[in-house]
């Protein structure tokens, strides 16, 4: 039933083939290659360093940095102890980062020289800010431990100790860190494993520019390193620095957001980049709009699969397959498949009654490797899961053949370019102004970024006050790709029988015709 029975933890993905194929590569950059034996030994002595005071039981280890080998490193290398790496998001404004901090309660944080203005911020309003571990390119982690045993640390890890947490934002704003625990890992694995979709070939390697703070990054990294396959990295998603990562280091296996991929195909550099070692190009985050798959299989060879999942979920809970990829079939190119073995999906209404196919409601997932929680937060663990099943928070449809189909978002999130935006946050932000009186976010078409996000204002009688200012309030306090990028002022909102705004009806006017169901 399982691919390596001898891996529990996630630490123990370069030790199994650290023994079984030592030199086959595992972390690829255009200067160097890293095979599992040197990954394994190395990882062991970040985990010994770290034991020495710093790894504790039931406690999180920060780190906040790009793409690096010192990121793997980290990750490995802390999940080989019973503390968990908490990876925080580095495209944050320094409030918004600073509550990820104090909450997750880690002790030290491992911290590029990069980050480092941002860093200072953060600790400057935390009362008792975390140690910090710099690192660069010229004082890696890598360099600070390489003093420390390279042998397997004695530390037994359990499979429910969490192996990383991630950050997501809730409706109220609230950082949520989502604890994956190593047994969820395994799990995953497993449901992976028995997917016949997946193939896994000798000599495969993965380009790998994805923000690390994503499940998106993490989940498609340890599914990788699970079954031997390299990774190649890249710093940080940039169009041309993808398009020369894919044609000088040839990998078989690409994952993108389809705003990632829109990017790097729209670059000129893509007319001239050699494509031709990709078997398949994986995408998720947001829907793909049929003009662009369309696009991509004819610029790009092999075969292309989409999954849907989510943080909570540990990774993928469906997958439009390969050969669902019909051209000829445009409405299924707007599925995100079918569920994965040992992963159950339902739809149902406000009263949790399964209904019928071809009607919305909202989706419950069970999947073995669901969150163990939310970080010092079991109210909202409880309410999130029931019984085992998942609130996605997503309304969604079945057809008559089994593919299902994601047509909103019950909580009124916003998806752009792949990253969550949450209305209440931004609304949060837009209230705090002295000339609004009420505030209601949405999210609208966008023609790159899938959605944008749009303010609807109410203004204060006595006041005056423009779209240019209220966009400069957010910037004050919100990460860039959260801020508005336009505002309507509008004298009333509609409302709801019970007196809440009606964000339904805002929405309408503007995805009517847009290809979008408007719940």
């Amino acid at each position: 039933m399982w691919a390596y029975p001898e891996i529990r933890t996630l630490g123990q993905y370069p030790e199994y083939w650290a023994r079984h194929d030592p030199g086959r590569p595992a972390l690829r950059t255009l200067k160097r290659t890293v095979s599992f034996a040197e990954f394994d030994r190395k990882a062991n002595q970040v985990a010994n360093y770290l034991l020495d005071e710093i790894a504790v039981p039931g406690t999180l280890i920060g780190f906040m940095g790009r793409n690096s080998l010192d990121f793997y490193l980290a990750l490995f290398g802390t999940a080989k102890t019973r503390s968990g790496l908490v990876i925080y998001n580095w495209r944050l404004a320094a409030g918004e980062l600073a509550e990820q901090v104090a909450d997750s309660g880690a002790r030290t944080v491992i911290v590029e020289r990069d980050c480092e203005a941002l860093w200072v911020a953060v600790c400057a309003v935390i009362p008792d800010p975390p140690e910090t571990i710099w690192i660069d390119a010229d004082a890696t982690l890598e360099a600070l431990v390489a003093d420390a045993p390279h042998t397997t640390p004695p530390e037994h890890v359990n499979l429910e100790d969490t192996a990383f947490q991630l950050y997501t934002s809730g409706t109220t704003g609230r950082p949520k860190g989502v604890m994956v625990a190593h047994g969820a890992t395994n799990m995953m694995r497993l449901c992976e494993h028995l997917e016949p979709a997946y193939e896994w070939r000798a000599g495969d390697s993965f380009v790998n520019g994805l923000p690390n703070f994503h499940l998106l990054h993490i989940g498609i990294t340890v599914q990788c390193l699970y079954n031997g396959v390299a990774i190649d990295i890249v710093r940080q998603f940039d169009p041309p620095a993808m398009l020369d990562a894919i044609t000088r280091m040839r990998p078989t296996l690409l994952t993108l957001t389809p705003t990632m991929l829109q990017m790097m195909l729209d670059h000129p550099a893509a007319v001239t980049a050699d494509f031709s070692s990709l078997r398949l190009t994986l995408y998720a985050g947001s829907p793909i709009s049929l003009g662009l798959i369309k696009r991509a299989i004819a610029a790009m060879p092999g075969k292309f699969m989409q999954f849907y999942g989510s943080t909570e979920a540990g990774g993928a809970s469906s997958i439009l397959r390969p050969d669902e990829h019909d051209l000829n079939d445009e409405e299924k190119l707007k599925s995100c498949g079918r569920p994965l073995p040992l992963v159950a999906f339902r739809i149902v209404d406000a009263a949790g009654r399964d209904v019928p196919d071809g009607e919305n409601g909202e989706l419950l997932i069970r999947q073995p490797s669901i969150t163990s929680g939310y970080w010092r937060q079991p109210k909202m663990s409880a309410a999130a899961i029931d019984h085992g099943w998942y609130s996605s928070g997503d309304i969604a449809r079945r057809d008559a053949e089994g593919l299902y189909y994601i047509v909103d978002r019950a909580k009124d999130m916003i998806v752009s370019g792949g990253e969550n935006i949450y209305s209440a946050e931004i609304e949060n932000v837009l209230s705090t102004h002295p000339a609004v009186a009420a505030v209601a976010v949405i999210g609208v078409p966008h023609d790159r970024w899938g959605e944008c996000v749009k303010a609807m204002i109410i203004v204060r009688d006595g006041h005056a006050v423009g779209e240019v200012d209220l966009i400069a309030h957010c910037r004050l306090q919100l990460a860039a790709y959260k801020v508005p990028k336009s505002v309507d002022f509008v004298d009333a909102f509609p409302l709801v029988p019970s007196g809440k705004v009606s964000k339904k009806d805002l929405r309408a006017k503007y995805w009517e015709g847009a290809g979008r169901a408007v719940a």
